[in-house]
């Protein structure tokens, strides 16, 4: 027994004596080699501040700055240091009152609403604050314990204009934190357009200042007299390729109107000119009424946030008809020189697709300048028909595969955020829709104007005139020109080679600008005296009142710019469209309108299309 009792003793001997020289080899190691301690005993002994870098500047392509920085504050609240709040006299400094700071100070610490609550942090009690409206608190702020006031770098805008191109800066969302680690609670980041598409470049690096604090937590001082401080890395400046004259001066056009306005350089598919219509002033979503103006925003019936040139898509009607003939002539269907009649319309399994009076028959120069619906539904069902490829479905294949080439039916890939793809139908969808054996191109012929199941955003259409102006190929879309101590993404400076031959594009050229100079053609109110203009008119059918649409490129050798006018509900192509389109082109290639010239921009300026219907989606 004794025995057994000793060897017992033995082993629980040993078993202290191991765990007693784990401590001490753990506190030695704490002690002498860890800086774990050092290190909490520093956080409980600091207070990090984050200084937010400055935005990056946007510029136009002249240089003129659009958007830059002003100064605003957060007011920041810390809830375990408020303590004898004197709390009227708190609001009335802040120009709230005591029901407004109760529900804030409620939605602070309802962690459903603001997950990264903590009382030991900072947290946001009332952000953006002009230094005018921070005024009248700021010299009594070490009267309320708990709150300071956090200086932030917010967006000014020197013009009131292309609010849909450059986007907002908004606080940053749930999935934006569990996303990225670069944001915090209260940060803010680009929400929309180039502020969101550029988002990393523009932010910049956040800076960090440590301070002291005694065992109550109040400020002491610098931490390491500011040796450790990060200083912040500001963000890069970038050069947009807008030109802020003339996306004013369309910006002043389209008032009162719905649509779209795009201008591309061809050649280096830069944008020009951007307009979402109607829009709205920028500024509006900066500072504290921004919710306010945010939500008014959002409630119009005229959907101001909807970015059309890129979100919304219309049967492109008969801007249409210049790719419909690149395709057939591409394709071996029609030369030329082929002639089709029109006895104003075309006639087929008892139906007419209907045209105006023009006259018959005629080549393919002259069908585009006076926009000849027979022609084209003609050679499209000829080409869907056509026994060389087999079957319909062969043939149409073949057909959506050159029209994808132009970008349709598929993001263009442009630098500006929520980019839709519209619509090309293919076999397939005929095939459910109508059976294998149940349709030929007469059953589609509307595709053959730019209708039927053919939807295009503006965007689209605008690339497809800056295909034609270079004959053939195109860069991808883009606004911005530049960025600060940065080469472009090369998927912006690679050019891209469309599926039809460029020996194709003279008659096409050369039918737009028979559309502005012939008696016939569709086109003539777009003339700028001086300047080789070549332009094709549409008009896309709408439950309502029908869209205007233009699209033109000037000047007709080496050209500089490609011009896409898109006015929802504005009837004929020619009506609203046209005249837009030309004051555009003299705005931007000869750098005013000539007097002669001003009734037209009188009249657009005056014209009120918002009271015409709304588009039916």
């Amino acid at each position: 027994m004794s025995k057994d009792y000793s060897s017992r003793s033995t082993v629980i001997i040993a078993m202290v004596v191991v765990v007693a020289l784990a401590y001490i080899v753990r506190l030695a190691h704490l002690q002498l080699f860890s800086d774990e301690y050092e290190r909490s005993a520093d956080r409980n002994a600091q207070h990090v501040k984050t200084i937010y870098p400055e935005r990056g500047i946007l510029y136009d392509r002249n240089g003129e700055v659009m958007v830059y920085n002003s100064v605003y504050y957060d007011l920041m609240v810390t809830t375990r240091e408020m303590k004898n709040l004197d709390t009227l006299s708190f609001c009335r400094h802040l120009g709230i009152n005591v029901e407004d700071f109760d529900k804030r100070m409620k939605e602070i610490r309802n962690r459903r609403i603001n997950p990264g609550y903590s009382s030991y942090t900072p947290q946001v009690f009332m952000p953006q604050l002009s230094m005018e409206a921070c005024a009248p608190l700021q010299e009594h702020l070490f009267n309320y314990p708990g709150f300071s006031l956090q200086k932030r770098s917010l967006r000014s805008y020197s013009r009131p204009v292309a609010a849909h191109a450059l986007g907002y800066v908004g606080e940053v969302n749930r999935r934006d934190l569990e996303n990225d680690a670069y944001y915090a609670v209260g940060d803010y980041s680009g929400r929309s357009g180039i502020e969101r598409m550029y988002e990393e470049k523009l932010r910049g690096e956040k800076g960090k200042e440590f301070y002291l604090r005694d065992v109550h937590g109040r400020i002491k001082g610098r931490f390491a007299n500011g040796n450790k401080d990060v200083p912040p890395v500001p963000g890069k400046d970038l050069t947009l390729s807008l030109d802020a004259d003339l996306q004013a001066y369309a910006e002043s056009l389209m008032q009162n109107k719905r649509g779209a306005v795009v201008a591309i350089e061809p050649s280096s598919g830069e944008i020009l000119c951007y307009v979402s219509a109607p829009t709205y002033d920028p500024s509006l979503l900066v500072g504290n009424g921004s919710s306010e103006h945010y939500r008014a925003l959002s409630d119009s019936p005229y959907k101001v946030f909807l970015n059309r040139p890129i979100q919304s898509f219309y049967p492109p009607g008969s801007t249409f008809k210049t790719l419909q003939a690149l395709v057939l002539l591409q394709e071996g269907i029609i030369t030329p020189q082929t002639k089709y009649a029109c006895h104003q319309g075309y006639s087929f399994a008892g139906m007419k697709l209907g045209c105006h009076s023009h006259e018959s028959p005629m080549a393919l120069a002259p069908s585009i300048a006076t926009s000849c619906n027979a022609y084209f539904a003609a050679a499209y069902r000829a080409m869907v028909d056509d026994e060389k490829y087999g079957s319909s479905q062969a043939s149409m294949q073949v057909w959506r595969n050159h029209v994808s080439s132009f970008g349709y039916g598929e993001k263009l890939g442009v630098d500006i955020a929520y980019e839709q793809s519209g619509f090309i139908p293919d076999e397939n969808f005929y095939d459910k829709l109508y059976g294998k054996r149940g349709w030929k191109g007469a059953t589609i012929i509307s595709n053959s104007i730019g209708q039927g199941e053919i939807l295009a955003t503006p965007m689209q259409i605008a690339n497809l005139c800056a295909i034609i102006a270079n004959r053939g190929w195109y860069y991808t879309p883009h606004m911005v020109k530049a960025i600060e101590g940065e080469s472009l993404d090369p998927r912006f400076t690679t050019p891209h080679r469309v599926s039809v031959d460029s020996v194709h594009f003279q008659p096409i050229v050369d039918g737009m600008r028979a559309a502005v100079t012939e008696s016939f053609g569709t086109s003539r109110g777009v003339a700028v005296p001086g300047i080789e203009v070549c332009g094709k008119t549409g008009t896309a059918q709408n439950a309502g009142v029908d869209h205007s649409i233009f699209m033109c490129f000037a000047p007709k050798e080496n050209p500089q710019i490609a011009l896409l006018v898109f006015i929802e509900n504005g009837g004929f192509g020619a009506t609203w469209a046209v005249p837009m389109a030309s004051l555009l082109l003299e705005q931007y290639l000869k750098g005013d309108i000539a007097p002669n010239r001003k009734w037209m921009e009188t009249r657009l300026l005056n014209a009120n299309l918002m009271e015409v219907e709304p588009e039916q989606k």
